[in-house]
């Protein structure tokens, strides 16, 4: 049994392109109360996707102890600031604004527990370049987009309309989708679960 234990459409989508069998179950972990303490501690932004990562993953497996479960979680950071899911149009539109004409680096963390033990991690990031975005554009932007801006802790889905945000994308496709999607199934297939398993 496999279950991922966030409610990211994104990731939900990856997994299911990839052909997986799998259910979704979250984790109810307080990412906001977790990433408040360990920015406090100065923790790094690697580390604070992987701590959330492997937090969803347990609190979820201790549930379903024979089950494998999935956890992931994505991190921006630009400047020394970190960058956290937009509440609001407005807040994406400031953001968007923040990240403008600038590099900002995305760490994407996904950890496998089973039992309430971590089996596995991987910890990948990415370097995206924003483009100048004038004010005509972005609202162009954010029509188009709409409220999926709030649903991505870049205000974007590279997938999508955000692309046309960026002059220069360095690193791997999936994992600025949230997801080091193919470390994870190399090690799903070590463990039996794969399109044999999936069919």
């Amino acid at each position: 049994m496999l279950i991922l234990a966030s409610a990211s459409v994104s990731r939900r989508q990856m997994l299911q392109n990839a052909g997986l069998d799998f259910t979704i179950e979250t984790s109810g972990v307080d990412e906001d109360e977790v990433k408040l303490s360990l920015s406090a501690e100065k923790a790094a932004p690697r580390d604070i996707a992987e701590t959330l990562a492997e937090l969803k993953a347990k609190r979820v497996s201790t549930r379903h102890p024979e089950a494998m479960v999935i956890g992931a979680d994505s991190t921006l950071a630009c400047n020394g600031r970190l960058f956290d899911k937009p509440p609001t149009m407005a807040a994406a539109r400031r953001q968007l604004q923040a990240l403008a004409d600038q590099t900002h680096e995305l760490h994407s963390s996904v950890v496998v527990a089973r039992g309430g033990v971590r089996l596995w991690h991987c910890n990948e990031h990415a370097r995206l370049t924003m483009r100048p975005l004038p004010d005509a554009f972005l609202d162009a932007y954010l029509a188009r987009a709409g409220e999926a801006v709030t649903t991505s802790v870049g205000a974007y889905q590279l997938e999508g309309v955000g692309a046309h945000l960026f002059s220069r994308v360095e690193g791997d496709y999936f994992t600025i989708l949230g997801l080091p999607l193919l470390p994870l199934l190399s090690f799903l297939a070590g463990h039996g679960i794969g399109l044999e398993t999936a069919a």
